[in-house]
């Protein structure tokens, strides 16, 4: 096994570790994925394995026809849509998986999440949308995170609970943390009595600046 390989195995683990430390998960279900450079292996939780007992070398490696490679255990059984999402865009370096509870609800109640605050429209730009239903253990899932997704990071599959995506795994992560945390804002906010959505033009206008402005770039870089 390489170096660089190893070091993706780690950063799985990492992730699959930290949905449970978020709160993102409960008991086995839930997981984190993510491909190698040169896109043929995916490593990716196996189904049914305790996050609390889940070790590197526990951690399934598939090609991107869904054959086994590696591991001690089958999969997960959202394998095969993960590797439509790996199929179809080739910017996404990993897939995360959860049933994060105020994201769900939204998700069971086939409603998009629309956007209330400026940290949901800095980090996505735009309402998370809410996908058709779909059988789980197929590609089917895959397809319709591929329809629903756009230009987002982040869709809520109906009646089952979210999907992220991202070029990086931190990012992917992040991405699943923030959902449900939007998720919880706009549930509370919801509970409280009728809410004003946040125009467009100013859900435009956080993005920009969250993609051209936040974050950290060496002092006199220009960027």
């Amino acid at each position: 096994m390489s170096r660089s390989f190893s070091e993706l195995k780690e950063k799985v683990l990492e992730a699959n570790l930290g949905l449970k430390e978020a709160g993102l998960v409960a008991g086995t279900s839930g997981n984190v994925s993510g491909i190698n450079e040169n896109r043929d292996r995916v490593v990716i939780k196996p189904s049914g394995v305790e996050f609390s007992n889940l070790r590197k070398d526990d951690l399934s490696v598939v090609d991107l026809d869904g054959n086994i490679i590696d591991g001690p255990y089958k999969p997960s059984v959202d394998t095969a849509s993960h590797l439509v999402v790996y199929r179809e865009r080739l910017d996404v370096a990993s897939v995360v998986h959860t049933h994060s509870p105020f994201a769900t609800s939204f998700a069971a109640r086939g409603e998009s999440l629309r956007v209330l605050t400026t940290t949901h429209a800095a980090l996505f730009g735009g309402p998370i949308p809410i996908s058709d239903y779909a059988v789980i253990g197929e590609e089917e899932i895959g397809n319709e995170i591929i329809r629903h997704v756009g230009e987002s990071s982040a869709v809520l599959l109906r009646s089952h609970g979210v999907f992220t995506i991202g070029s990086t795994i931190d990012k992917a992560l992040r991405a699943a943390i923030y959902v449900e945390e939007c998720a919880q804002v706009n549930h509370l906010s919801l509970s409280l009595g009728k809410v004003e959505w946040m125009p467009e033009d100013v859900v435009h206008a956080a993005r920009n600046w969250y993609l051209s402005d936040y974050g950290q770039s060496p002092i006199g870089s220009g960027s």
